[in-house]
């Protein structure tokens, strides 16, 4: 084999290494490299009562931190409520106290004496009718008077019986239905008091987490019924990266798996994250990462969570993932 021939072939050899280890390194980044888009979470809040707004401390574009005050209702209407619902549980404690515990023996013994005296009264009234009887029968007194006195003897009856039947209620006490009727009314009762003061609680809005207020859509004077949207809070945590990934590269990209994450507004500049979720239903590519080879390819929807997020990465941004592994 002669010199030239040699050379040629040294040469072939070499381009062939530098081609296809060129290609296999573009096959492997391509292997992991996958699109998508970031999605920070947005919260709608509102007020749970009704009410005037008092006042409002931010505004669109206010960096919030979680439990900060964004508004106040006037609770003046409604600490008015407040007490109306304390004095009616109050009333019905001592009411149910009362019932549960019974009558004071001050007021058995007195309905006892009251029995005491309806039984003299009636032995009078039986002395009278008799010796009223006797006239009668010697005619020296009217038929009349003897109705008379014979009606009192009647009413003394009446009311001896009326007397005894109270005490003896008094003795056994109130009946079960009654103390479960004021049972039932003192926890009715409760429970007002418990949304009196959850209205209270509730005319103070707060954040409910870290973010960004995006909207207001109240000011101080207007009046909210429940449940009006006030304003509109960008979630600064969690931020994740909604991306895609190809079924032949599903493997790469397992929970857990740590991730770079590049964008075109910080090149050289990636952000790191951790995948956290893996679909487990096939879908198409959505067309705001779909190229003209994809439109047709099927793909797992994976979600990354961002771990050193910071306020350039915005909703909707586009995302190159790639796998740190």
């Amino acid at each position: 084999m002669n010199k030239k021939l040699i050379g040629v072939v040294v040469v072939a050899g070499a381009a062939a290494v530098v081609y296809f280890g060129f290609f296999a390194k573009n096959k492997t980044d391509s292997d992991t490299t996958i699109y998508g888009n970031v999605d920070i979470r947005e919260a709608t809040l509102g007020f749970r009562t009704g009410g005037r707004v008092a006042e409002v401390k931010v505004d669109e574009g206010t960096i919030v931190k979680k439990g900060d005050i964004l508004a106040r209702l006037d609770t003046e209407p409604l600490n008015n409520n407040l007490q109306s619902a304390t004095a009616n549980v109050a009333a019905l404690v001592a009411r149910n106290t009362m019932m549960h515990q019974g009558f004071r023996q001050e007021d058995i013994e007195q309905a006892k004496a009251k029995v005491l005296a309806a039984e003299a009264a009636l032995a009078n009234a039986e002395k009278q009718l008799t010796r009223q009887a006797a006239l009668v029968a010697e005619q020296a007194t009217t038929q009349h008077l003897l109705d008379d006195v014979r009606s009192a003897r009647d009413q003394a009856s009446a009311q001896l019986k009326a007397t005894q039947q109270q005490a003896l209620e008094m003795q056994r006490g109130y009946r079960k239905e009654e103390i479960a009727e004021s049972d039932a009314l003192l926890a009715q009762a409760r429970a007002s008091l418990a949304s009196a003061q959850l209205a209270v609680a509730d005319a103070v809005l707060v954040a409910v987490s870290d973010g960004i207020v995006l909207t207001r859509a109240i000011e101080a004077g207007t009046m909210v019924q429940s449940g009006t949207v006030a304003f509109n809070l960008s979630l600064t945590k969690p931020v994740w990266v909604r991306a895609y990934v190809p079924e032949p590269q599903l493997g790469r990209y397992p929970a857990g798996t740590h991730v770079t994450l590049e964008t075109d507004s910080r090149p050289g500049k990636p952000y790191h994250g951790t995948v956290g979720f893996v679909s487990p239903a096939a879908e198409f590519t959505p067309k705001s990462v779909e190229t003209t080879d994809l439109r047709t390819s099927l793909v797992y929807r994976i979600r990354v969570v961002v771990e050193d997020a910071d306020t350039q990465l915005r909703q909707g941004m586009p995302v190159t993932v790639r796998s740190a592994q």
